[in-house]
């Protein structure tokens, strides 16, 4: 008996890895973002007057430093289809126990450490809600937004507190030697090192992309979708509560009310950076290029004599295009897939049948 048999092989390739390295690289939303940070300093130097002074470039590094700082966990974060919306709250609440502990006479490095512990225990709470709970983080985080702020303007009342050691508050506001750069940014790069190895580089980097895409199929595959939430959200009080205090020092005040909003700019600038609000896709270089983007042409502007007003209002629409630019760039790919699909599926219906088994 004998028998004639067709096989076929079918070899599965991952889209983005079908393509050359230096596409892959240069071909992203990420670069597009830093490609027009380039543009937009470019056109500054040329076009603003004082732009090119040694002072903007340090003014405008220490007025985007905290946003920088907190945009790192909040990347994190949204690539898990989460959010945090109290991180401005816990900076103002950390601005306040700074402020608090400071007059009363305690040293200010155990003041600043005892600050940076509430925004950790902040985190904390935000986590505990969202991952033992099971709150969605949205819900979650507006109710302690205002739960935080309500604590630090109920502590400090409509008082401020600016007396703080002159020695502390020189250090907030000095330069790296020979540089226009704040002293504030070695901080910075160092904790962007490590959240960029933390992401890009390691296990549990992957597992937040996992958890993004499907955290149902995450779940299966054996990761504990609740305990690196709950990592992600104690992280963000933590490095929230870390820049409440650089905040206090460099502006020399410590009030309820400090960082007002500045939630909506980190996650604008985390978003315009390249992170998808859905989840699953993001990269900590898109989001420094974002926020540098969003300060550089700020900071222009004003040079220029343009009002805060139509600041927001360009700032806003830069975000909306950039969601919106990601949603039709998502639809066109599967548009395109599906083409695809139909071509391979047509030539594979117009393809000869295989022989039938003879005896």
């Amino acid at each position: 008996m004998t028998a004639t048999t067709a096989s076929t092989a079918t070899v599965r390739t991952y889209r983005a890895y079908a393509r050359p390295a230096w596409r892959r690289i240069l071909f992203t939303r990420e670069m597009a973002i830093i490609a027009l940070l380039a543009i937009v300093i470019g056109v500054s130097l040329v076009a603003v007057p004082h732009f090119d002074n040694p002072l903007t470039v340090t003014y405008l590094l220490r007025d985007v430093a905290p946003i920088l700082l907190i945009a790192l966990p909040m990347t994190l974060i949204i690539i898990t289809e989460e959010i945090d919306l109290s991180v401005a709250s816990i900076v103002g609440l950390s601005s306040v126990i700074t402020g608090l502990l400071t007059h009363a006479g305690i040293p200010f490095p155990v003041a600043a450490l005892a600050a940076i512990l509430v925004g950790a225990v902040g985190g904390v709470f935000n986590g505990f809600l969202v991952t033992v709970v099971g709150l969605p983080s949205l819900a979650v985080t507006i109710g302690t937004l205002a739960l935080y702020r309500g604590i630090a303007v109920g502590l400090l009342g409509t008082t401020a507190i600016t007396e703080f050691p002159r020695e502390w508050t020189e250090l907030a506001k000095a330069n790296i030697p020979g540089t226009p750069v704040p002293v504030i940014m070695i901080p910075f790069v160092v904790l962007a090192v490590v959240f960029a190895v933390l992401l890009h580089f390691t296990p549990f980097g992957r597992t937040l992309y996992a958890i993004g895409l499907n955290k149902e199929a995450a779940a299966f595959s054996g990761i504990d979708v609740g305990r690196t939430k709950f990592i992600l959200f104690t992280l963000s009080g933590t490095v929230a509560g870390f820049a409440g205090v650089y905040f206090t020092l460099l502006y020399s005040n410590a009030r309820g009310d400090n960082a007002m909003g500045m939630e909506l700019q980190v996650i604008a600038a985390v978003l315009l950076g390249g992170v998808s609000i859905f989840g699953g896709r993001g990269a900590l270089h898109g989001v420094i290029a974002g926020v540098l983007l969003i300060g550089v042409l700020g900071s222009s502007l004003r040079l220029a004599g343009v009002t805060s007003d139509i600041i927001n209002v360009i700032t806003g629409v830069l975000l909306i295009l950039s969601v919106v630019s990601a949603s039709l760039l998502a639809w066109l790919q599967k548009r395109r897939s599906a083409a695809i699909g139909k071509r391979k599926g047509r030539a594979g219906g117009d393809a000869p049948a295989a022989p039938r088994p003879t005896r």
